[in-house]
């Protein structure tokens, strides 16, 4: 699983209205309201790294109200839900 963590800069009028299109497009997993210097951070989840390259400039920076974007790419990721979801596999529930 391929992670990109994108910050994005949008028309100040269309903040929610971006967002919400953002979070509605495949591979993205969640979006957050930010402070700073970008209004959004959108977090993608793909397979594969290719389909990074469809998910951010193939849909996410042709959202109308999107002014920019800054994209970085995960190396590893640490999180208490990925390691939980590790540990679960092949447990069916109630076992």
């Amino acid at each position: 699983m391929v992670t990109a963590i994108v910050h994005v800069k949008a028309e100040v009028d269309r903040i929610t209205e971006v967002a919400q299109m953002i979070a509605g497009i495949d591979g993205v997993s969640e979006v957050y309201s930010i402070t700073g210097e970008y209004d959004l951070l959108a977090m993608v989840r793909v397979p594969a790294y290719e389909q990074v390259a469809e998910v951010i400039p193939g849909r996410v920076n042709k959202v109308p109200g999107v002014l920019h974007t800054e994209t970085h790419i995960a190396f590893r990721t640490y999180s208490k839900h990925d390691l939980d979801a590790a540990f679960s596999i092949g447990l069916n529930e109630g076992d």
